[in-house]
């Protein structure tokens, strides 16, 4: 008699040999006592749908992580999206639910919660004056969540204002005001901020950085924090010119631990994932700060 199918979840994209996410799933189960396996998938748009449809047909998928560029390609091929991803239109997780006859692909964005708890994690639970550096699909994420800490405006840098619509149509719904500027003198309005997220890819921000570089340290006293989600190389010439200022520096990996920490809540149903000493073995997995040290 063939016992049930082991346990699989996957982080897809491409390219994705620099993925830290079977790290932190890893050391999550292996702490949970559950054992799951979990791989990665090199996989562009145009794969995609066989792969969804090899998810739909083998036995034991429990869920997914998807990463650039398929959070938006995705989303047509589940069948129903869930919370925020429906909202924001992006995912970055796939849940397997067993359906009547067939697997149901459900998708979720847990990237919110990511953004989020890193803020909350360095004590900044309400934002007054945060701006989002870039306007793609993490922008939406960074949105929403500076929406959940209290904030009743964003100012968006971007390169090119007719590609920040998405985003800026997002804040607007959610009731933030919104102002759009350039990247390229762009470092007063960031060195203002009491929050920043900056989405851009690696290097993408160095023009930015040289900026914000040249302007003379605040001492106002009042909390100033960067979320840096290009967490290779590590710090950013963004991150360390934001930081020699006196701001506090957020690893991209801080966020990749909070987000993987929802997604295995939503595939394994244990809801003790989030508990600091699950958190804890997942940090020190990826090489960041305990969350209770």
């Amino acid at each position: 008699m063939t016992g049930s199918p082991r346990r699989r979840a996957a982080v897809l994209g491409h390219p994705i040999a620099h993925s830290k996410s079977p790290a932190l799933h890893g050391a999550a189960y292996a702490a949970l006592g559950i054992d799951m396996e979990y791989g990665s998938f090199d996989l562009t748009e145009a794969q995609l749908p066989a792969f969804a449809s090899r998810v739909r047909s083998e036995p034991g998928w429990r869920g997914l992580s998807v990463t650039m560029p398929l959070k938006a390609a995705f989303v047509p091929l589940v069948d129903r999206l869930e919370g925020l991803a429906a909202e924001l239109g992006v995912l970055n997780t796939v849940v397997v639910e067993d359906g009547q006859a067939n697997p149901v692909l459900v998708g979720h964005n847990t990237d919110v919660a990511g953004i989020v708890e890193s803020f909350r994690h360095v004590g900044l639970g309400r934002v007054g004056h945060p701006v989002v550096v870039g306007a793609g699909n993490t922008a939406l994420a960074a949105v929403a969540a500076l929406s959940q800490l209290g904030a009743e405006q964003v100012g968006f840098l971007v390169r090119d204002a007719a590609r920040a619509g998405e985003a800026a149509a997002l804040a607007e719904r959610l009731g933030l005001a919104v102002s759009l500027g350039p990247i390229d003198g762009g470092a007063a309005r960031l060195g203002a901020a009491d929050a920043v997220v900056s989405t851009l890819p690696p290097r993408a921000a160095d023009s930015l950085a040289a900026e914000l570089a040249g302007l003379p340290a605040t001492h106002d006293g009042a909390p100033r924090v960067l979320l840096d989600v290009a967490y290779d190389p590590w710090p950013s010439r963004l991150g360390q010119a934001w930081a020699e200022r006196g701001g506090v520096l957020l690893h991209g990996l801080e966020m990749l631990v909070y987000q993987a920490v929802e997604q295995i809540v939503l595939f394994t149903g244990r809801e003790d994932a989030r508990e600091p000493r699950v958190i804890d073995v997942m940090c020190d997995s990826v090489g960041v700060p305990r969350r209770t040290a």
